[in-house]
């Protein structure tokens, strides 16, 4: 994080709750050895890891396999002027284990689009570094971390 930037540092854990929190969230990977960002639908499993859904076919599933990646989600308030912004960096695999890819589809995300169940995968990045930011409104950072 940038000292002094007007905002408050948050924890490993209160980032992956705020995490757990949010409905869409932005993968990052290279693509032709270019940045690419691709928002997704995502869910947090009981490890921390984040977990996507799609398609084996997916250009994603391919390229992100076995690569580190970025994973990013926020949640802003406009009005309030407050929000968060939380930024995993992990090791991303599609999850090959039978045992583990029903587990996932019982209770992983949803794709919005619709895949055969025999031709959907599952991605997991694995938290390896975990950082996240927050303002809170009109009250500055140190006001925020006195409970003013």
């Amino acid at each position: 994080m940038y000292r002094n930037d007007g905002f408050r540092e948050l924890d490993r854990h209160e980032s992956l709750r705020l995490l757990g929190t949010a409905a869409i969230g932005r993968i990052v990977h290279t693509r032709q050895a270019l940045p690419a960002v691709l928002p997704v639908n995502f869910c947090l499993d009981d490890d921390g890891a984040v977990v996507l859904r799609t398609s084996a076919a997916s250009e994603l599933a391919r390229a992100v396999d076995g690569t580190v990646v970025a994973f990013e989600a926020d949640e802003v308030d406009r009005a309030a002027r407050s929000g968060w912004s939380v930024l995993l960096t992990g090791a991303a695999e599609v999850v090959t284990d039978p045992a583990e890819h029903r587990r996932l589809a019982e209770r992983g995300p949803r794709s919005w689009v619709a895949v055969p169940p025999r031709q959907e995968v599952f991605i997991r990045i694995l938290p390896e570094l975990v950082t996240g930011r927050e303002v809170v409104g009109d009250r500055s950072p140190h006001d925020a971390e006195i409970g003013a």
